[in-house]
């Protein structure tokens, strides 16, 4: 009998299932068919047109190495470096005592740049500021002195103790990164950007900026106090100084010429030409809303614009989104518009109406 016995096909290794051989009811699959690693799914991956790890990296480490001194002010220090990238300048605005030098000192030391920090006072002059024409006997002739304004960054404390001859001596410097002087033009070195610091609260010896002043800052960063928790923290770390230096364990690692490749990168954001629309629009509600005596102008948009790329990149995006722009349109916007007296002495802000504008405002699809 054994001679005789086969192996049964209980008995048989089982074969492996063939594609003509498919399970009733299973779909049928051939050799042709991409398997999930193929090239379908690798045309769905994301590839960045632009490179942005190195910039967002070093945001990181700015963010980082203010944090050792700064504690909170998180969208400050973002505004800060937005308004770097985007090269624009940045007016920041609160009460004494809630680091608003500082802030701009240590986003300053984090760069190896010149830093110049100019004190406005009543009695400053222009060319206490841009510089002066001084005769040299050796030479027979005149020769420019450069003033401080001639560095990469530059601290203005309390801009609103000079006055306006003064203060309008930074009109051509701060749009156009250039000074005239006896008829020679002087063109400053990239990159360049003012932080400028005033107190709302003292109105004794001080000057209001005009609107054509106000409107050479990027942004306007309004600064509050700190909560509970941050002010335990601020009063810690100050109690572990044991009267050491603030500043000193800030490090300097970026250098000129990186912030001008990231300031190039920014320009290269791709942003769709419907969000372009999407910015037209919230401009021009402010000039036509009736709570408003004075709406954006055209540099307002152009502000948004700049600003917008500068938090998508700040974010790894080489595309704007509509978050981007409305992150950016508050600090841009609220020092360019002006509330009618009679809204004002409600007590309704700028900033209400500007968000107000944005909800309703529809975005572009």
């Amino acid at each position: 009998m054994e001679e005789h016995k086969e192996p049964t096909p209980q008995n048989e290794p089982v074969p492996t299932p063939q594609p003509e051989q498919p399970t009733e009811g299973a779909p049928v699959q051939s050799e042709e068919t991409p398997t999930p690693t193929e090239g379908p799914t690798e045309s769905l991956e994301f590839k960045s047109r632009l490179d942005l790890t190195e910039l967002r990296n070093n945001v990181q480490k700015i963010r980082d190495e203010i944090g050792k001194v700064i504690v909170g002010q998180n969208d400050m220090i973002d505004m800060l470096i937005a308004s770097l990238l985007a090269k624009g300048h940045s007016l920041i605005e609160g009460v004494p005592g809630i680091a608003k030098t500082v802030s701009a000192k240590l986003l300053a030391k984090t760069a190896s740049v010149d830093f110049s920090r100019i004190q406005f006072t009543p009695d400053l002059m222009p060319s206490d500021i841009l510089g002066t024409s001084v005769f040299n006997l050796k030479d027979s002739e005149f020769e420019f002195k450069k003033g401080p304004i001639f560095s990469n960054m530059i601290l203005i404390d309390e801009i609103n103790r000079a006055p306006a001859k003064t203060q309008a001596a930074l009109f051509e410097v701060m749009e156009e990164h250039q000074i005239t002087m006896d008829g020679q033009r002087y063109e400053l070195d990239p990159p360049f950007m003012v932080l400028a610091t005033q107190n709302p609260v003292e109105q004794e010896g001080t000057y209001r900026l005009p609107e054509a002043q106000l409107d050479r800052f990027l942004f306007k960063i309004n600064v509050s106090y700190p909560n509970l928790e941050e002010e335990i923290e601020i009063l810690n770390r100050e109690h572990n100084l044991e009267g050491g230096a603030k500043t000193e364990s800030i490090e300097s690692f970026l250098t000129a010429t990186q912030i001008s490749k990231y300031q190039d990168l920014v320009t290269k954001v791709y942003i769709e030409k419907n969000l372009h629309s999407y910015i037209a629009q919230i401009i021009v509600a402010t000039r036509n809303n009736q709570f408003l005596y004075l709406g954006a102008s055209p540099r307002a948009s152009i502000a948004i614009l700049k600003a917008s790329k500068a938090f998508a990149a700040m974010g790894g995006r080489d595309f704007v989104t509509p978050e981007d722009i409305k992150k950016a349109a508050i600090p841009v916007l609220h020092h360019r518009v002006i509330v009618t007296p009679e809204r004002e002495m409600e007590g309704l802000t700028s900033d209400a109406i500007i968000k107000q504008i944005i909800e309703v405002t529809e975005i572009p699809r």
